[in-house]
């Protein structure tokens, strides 16, 4: 998978809203359209910076963007909404189920056995949803 070189004339919006529908899908879409009644410019400024802005760059693909972003949020050990988020979006740029889990479990050396085990079972539910195994 390659990263989103796009020209400069393309506006972040519309760079961040094709990065967020290629790397999340609807999942992503649905986190927008939850913001969209409480916070529309919070919405907008996530397609814009994170998506239009960073995922957007040159230097890593979106394997590598998934991998170090569910690592993060595993990390974290607090975000699980978002954690699930990135888990099917790993899936959806070609990281495979063991993959994932592996990210996960190196987590536990550097932030915790609950904060892994916390991941884990993020993992197990978004793998239960996405369906039969890839």
């Amino acid at each position: 998978m390659t990263t989103h070189s796009r020209t400069s004339s393309e506006s972040r919006f519309d760079k961040g809203t094709r990065a967020l529908a290629e790397i999340d899908g609807q999942a992503g879409q649905n986190v927008i359209d939850a913001l969209a009644d409480i916070a529309p410019d919070f919405a907008r400024l996530l397609i814009e910076f994170p998506f239009g802005d960073i995922y957007t760059r040159p230097g890593l693909g979106l394997r590598e963007r998934e991998i170090a972003t569910i690592a993060a949020l595993t990390a974290l050990g607090h975000c699980a909404p978002q954690l699930k988020v990135h888990i099917h979006a790993g899936l959806n740029v070609g990281l495979s189920r063991a993959e994932i889990t592996e990210i996960i479990m190196q987590m536990a050396i550097y932030s915790g056995f609950p904060t892994a085990l916390n991941g884990l079972f993020a993992a197990k539910e978004v793998f239960a949803a996405h369906g039969s195994a890839r």
